[in-house]
């Protein structure tokens, strides 16, 4: 007994004997798709058209609500945050940019006079 495959064009459902898996790829993500030879040209030409427009384009990171932390991974502080301890440093002399980052110092610092504020490991 035999088993016949029938490929499809995955654009426009017809079936023939020119139809087999392509792979492309668009900014450096590849994609594969069942297409006949006259889809697979048109899908060609469409890139072609394309890629002028990516290599001006820049890509969009999606935003995202990411929770920063100490370059290990830990977090620096808990329940203050950064103009807490901006402001704990104007109150006792330390020097502290008003932008930017914190000296690891000031951070051992305002850890010292404020014990709770020490993440845990």
């Amino acid at each position: 007994m035999a088993t016949k495959v029938i490929m499809v064009d995955d654009f426009d459902g017809h079936d023939g004997e020119d139809i087999t898996r392509r792979d492309f790829e668009v900014s450096g993500t590849t994609y594969t798709i069942d297409l006949g030879d006259e889809n697979f040209k048109k899908l060609q030409e469409a890139l072609e058209a394309l890629t002028p427009y990516l290599e001006k384009a820049t890509k969009v990171k999606q935003a995202g609500r990411t929770r920063r932390s100490a370059p290990d991974g830990t977090p620096r502080l808990r329940g203050y945050s950064n103009s807490d301890v901006r402001e704990w440093a104007g109150q006792e002399g330390v020097d502290v940019s008003l932008r930017g980052k914190i000296a690891d110092e000031v951070y051992e610092k305002f850890i010292a006079a404020h014990p709770d504020a020490k993440p845990e490991d």
